[in-house]
């Protein structure tokens, strides 16, 4: 079957969900027995996000070949299941780049270079590479940014083209945010006739309108807005804001946006959507009473977006275990041994989750040396597992000068260091960036949560624990439990005794989706909903 593809563009205002609704979209379609795969063109300049502020754009993600990406990737993975990689994600910086390499190259033989058709060819390759020879019955394209931004029209022009070229094998969803009017309490329909508009003056028209709205919208309005729009009445959808993104595929099947889909680009159908597992996780997280408090700590505790993977992957395993997590961010940087006692109170775990650097290093190793000396379950991944062993030097071991050569690069007792071959690299190169594999040590808690003894999960780090200090630390009841087969560096960790007090050097909740929730993300719950393991 040819490759179908589906455009997903937003209007009226900044982020109305548009990788939500592009996301479920993909969950529906493979729910129908089709292969899909997905692409989200940013336009923003930076060419990955490594470089972007946490606090502006939120966590980096990391996807499983190395390559950083914005927070919204995460959804992707989460929702439609998708294992997502560099090839998913287009920037204006990267179809840029990747222009300026051909014109160095000469690969265009000296002609005049320009956005048409230069820039937009490279961006519908980028496109369509992904239908891997029509491996994939469907590619859904999320258009970001806001339809009208001057950011956005390349990308634009880009899927005009792909109209033009493809005909009914292609289609526009729209996303719309829906305000309410003052005075009437009736749905403002304007501001989403007006996108719709600039969408038209950009060569494309919607035809599906997906509505999100604090309120709802009625059958009533909706049919005029189709109406205005000249979209067919069945096409516009309501999409509520929900209580959580995992609403939205269920909303937009329940309202046929997939069937819609299938009948535009004249696709027959494949098998009878099965969406049982989905409903019932979704049930679980919507049904849950019970609440565990959890804290999250982090240097950038303060950023709306900043531990999103975390949050989510908290969510799902508590649903599991029939409760809901009330999250308290726990800034890293005002933490001390005097502070961390009132900061603590009253919670029943505690995932430490500090990303790569100085500030608020000594606030999570606070943070760690309250949580071992008063048994509180405790996960702390990527640098938080680089705290947990230098408060186990220093308040253990008794090597009170113990710390990260990052923070003390003259330190008497390195027990986190750069490996010797790491140390001939560049200082900003992150060496362990995506995937690597892992192997566990049998009759450990970390091999009983995860079912097996070798694993693969994804690192954003460049510090390792010294493994000159390995045997001391296991000394200490600190057990290595997972080590990397070809480097032997050490993935994990498990104190001795504890209830339930584990650290990774990689990041389980990049590895976290709805319908395969992360098994130290569950056996930690677990520990939790049901006291001592």
């Amino acid at each position: 079957m040819d490759t179908r593809y589906i455009f997903v563009t937003g209007g009226v205002a900044s982020s109305p969900g548009t990788e939500i609704v592009a996301a479920s979209i993909a969950r529906l379609l493979l729910a129908h027995g089709f292969g899909v795969d997905v692409v989200r063109c940013d336009p923003c300049i930076n060419p990955d996000a490594a470089s972007l502020s946490t606090a502006e754009r939120g966590e980096c993600y990391v996807t499983a070949d190395g390559h950083e990406t914005t927070l919204e990737m995460g959804h992707y993975e989460r929702i439609a299941g998708l294992k997502a990689s560099r090839a998913n994600v287009i920037t204006t910086g990267s179809i840029f780049q990747s222009v300026i390499d051909h014109v160095q190259r000469g690969d265009y033989r000296g002609k005049t270079v320009l956005l048409t058709p230069h820039v937009t060819d490279e961006i519908k390759h980028r496109i369509t590479s992904l239908a891997q020879g029509g491996k994939r019955d469907f590619v859904v394209c999320e258009m970001c940014g806001t339809v009208g931004d001057i950011d956005m029209l390349p990308f634009l022009e880009a899927a005009r083209q792909m109209r033009w070229e493809l005909g009914d094998r292609c289609m526009t969803v729209h996303v719309t945010h829906v305000g309410q009017k003052q005075a009437t309490a009736d749905p403002e329909a304007k501001p989403t006739l007006h996108s719709v508009n600039l969408l038209r003056q950009a060569g494309l028209w919607p035809d599906a309108l997906v509505l999100r709205s604090q309120q709802g919208v009625s059958p009533g309005h909706r049919a005029r807005m189709a109406a205005m729009a000249g979209v067919s009445p069945e096409a516009v959808i309501d999409c509520a804001y929900a209580s959580t993104p995992y609403e939205v595929p269920m909303t937009l099947h329940a309202q046929r946006l997939d069937s819609l889909i299938l009948e535009y680009t004249h696709t027959p159908p494949r098998v009878a959507p099965d969406m049982e597992r989905w409903a019932t996780v979704l049930a679980q997280m919507l049904d849950a009473q019970r609440e565990l408090k959890i804290g999250i700590v982090g240097r950038d505790a303060n950023a709306r977006n900043a531990y999103r993977s975390v949050e989510e992957a908290l969510r799902v395993a508590c649903a599991a275990h029939g409760c809901k997590p009330r999250l308290a961010r726990i800034d890293s940087e005002r933490l001390n041994d005097a502070t961390v006692e009132q900061a603590f109170g009253g919670l029943d775990g505690i995932v430490v989750t500090q990303d790569e650097g100085q500030s608020g290093f000594e606030g999570c190793v606070s943070a760690l040396k309250w949580c071992r000396e008063h048994d509180v379950p405790t996960l702390a991944t990527g640098q938080g597992m680089q705290c947990m062993v230098v408060e186990l030097a220093r308040n253990v071991l008794g090597l009170t000068e113990a710390n990260s050569t990052q923070m003390e690069a003259q330190t008497l007792y390195p027990v986190v260091d750069l490996m010797e071959a790491q140390k001939t690299y560049a200082f900003t190169s992150i060496l362990r960036l995506g995937a690597y594999a892992c192997h566990l040590q049998a009759d450990t808690r970390v091999a009983q949560a995860y079912g097996r003894l070798d694993i693969e999960e994804r690192h954003r780090h460049r510090y390792e624990l010294n493994t000159d200090f390995r045997g001391s630390c296991e000394a200490a009841g600190m057990r290595c439990v997972g080590e990397n087969p070809e480097t032997r560096l050490i993935e994990a960790v498990e104190m001795t005794g504890k209830r339930w007090y584990v650290g990774t050097a990689f990041c389980p909740e990049l590895s976290s989706t709805v319908l395969n929730r992360h098994p130290l993300f569950l056996d930690f719950v677990a520990a939790l909903a049901n006291g001592f393991g």
